[in-house]
């Protein structure tokens, strides 16, 4: 015999049925935000278990990381851009949370990405946060703190001048837009830490790098990068 939460739950998902988020589908009872053809689709990179990978490589000569990870592959009308299309502008932090724990898991299983003390959001200008109303890299460190059980530490490290957006520059023009921007307000916070820190899309690395040499400028600290998504550039 069916319980009574069962009935409710059959009875809301009727009329209220629950869509996949990347193809729009229905959703089966024990699905959560993707079908299970758009899960198996994910664009994986693994490489949180290997060293010298592409996003290592990003940064090989500019900033000395203990390691980097991006958890998909970005390309254009790809499902991933799709589902951070849904989080940067449609409001859908859930999906974001989603993300930022399967990113967790794979660092969970990783041996690169150890004794991590604190999650670090990459920042936003103030007044395009509060215009989204939240930070979407601050919303994968929320997935991905609850399978890591490493705090987030947001708001020690603040952007401190409105940058143009990067989507159409080249990488010597992202570096000279974002350089100078962040500063850190607590570097003993963080003084002898490791830190990862954490962003949606990696394409340059420019903004990830000038955030991260602003914090080991700042503050001794072993530092780490990961990203939802590498796009190529």
């Amino acid at each position: 015999m069916q319980s009574l939460k069962t009935i409710f739950s059959d009875t809301l998902h009727l009329f209220f049925p629950h869509v996949c988020t990347g193809c729009g589908s229905d959703l089966l009872q024990d699905d959560h935000f993707l079908c299970l053809r758009c899960s198996v689709n994910l664009p994986y990179t693994n490489f949180a278990r290997h060293a010298n990978n592409p996003i290592e490589k990003i940064f090989w000569g500019r900033i000395p990381l203990v390691a980097a990870h991006s958890e998909f592959y970005f390309a254009k009308e790809s499902l991933i851009q799709h589902l951070i299309h849904e989080l940067k502008y449609k409001g859908n932090q859930e999906i974001g949370i989603y993300l930022g724990e399967l990113m967790g898991r794979s660092l969970l299983d990783s041996n690169r990405f150890k004794n991590i003390d604190y999650l670090i959001p990459l920042p936003l200008y103030p007044d395009k946060e509060r215009k989204r109303g939240y930070n979407q890299a601050t919303v994968i460190c929320r997935g991905m703190s609850a399978i890591l059980n490493v705090p987030v530490l947001s708001g020690n490290v603040t952007r401190k001048r409105f940058t143009e957006t990067q989507t159409k520059k080249h990488r010597r023009e992202r570096w000279e837009n974002v350089a100078d921007s962040f500063t850190v307000n607590d570097p003993e916070k963080m003084r002898g830490k490791n830190i990862l820190l954490i962003d949606d899309v990696i394409t340059t690395g420019a903004t990830m790098e000038a955030c991260g040499q602003t914090i080991m400028q700042a503050a001794e600290v072993k530092l780490s990068m990961a990203a939802l998504a590498m796009a190529f550039k």
